[in-house]
């Protein structure tokens, strides 16, 4: 059965309103005050801090998606994965800059994830 008109036009207008969401409070910018705000519109304060069942839940989702990844880089093209490479290589510090723990963690996890992906690579045909 297809769908009608409205049908997807309500799609399409909750997926716009989900977008609006993700871009006004993206993660990368949790934290941070934005500069072209009024005072009155920022924040007044801290998000309350999670609860053990919800750090759990993200230790738990974030194991998932460190699968998945893997999964997903281990029939990626050489292209693809040369791309994840050069991504881990660009966040590491820069000449000059002083080394952030975080950073440099960051990194190291994303070669770990190529690395545990070449494990399940198929060895090509001899």
């Amino acid at each position: 059965m297809k769908d009608s008109v409205s049908d997807r036009q309500d799609r399409a207008r909750q997926r716009q309103a989900a977008l609006s969401r993700w871009e006004n409070e993206g993660g990368a910018s949790f934290g941070q005050l934005k500069t072209d705000m009024s005072p009155a519109a920022q924040p007044k304060e801290a998000p309350p801090p999670l609860t053990d069942a919800e750090l759990i839940q993200l230790q738990v989702r974030m194991i998932a998606l460190e699968n998945l990844v893997i999964a997903l880089l281990a029939d990626a093209s050489e292209v693809q994965l040369q791309l994840a490479r050069d991504m881990a290589a660009f966040i590491s510090p820069r000449p000059g800059f002083t080394p952030h723990r975080l950073t440099l963690h960051a990194a190291s996890q994303m070669t770990s994830l190529l690395e545990r992906a070449g494990w399940f690579r198929s060895a090509p045909d001899l």
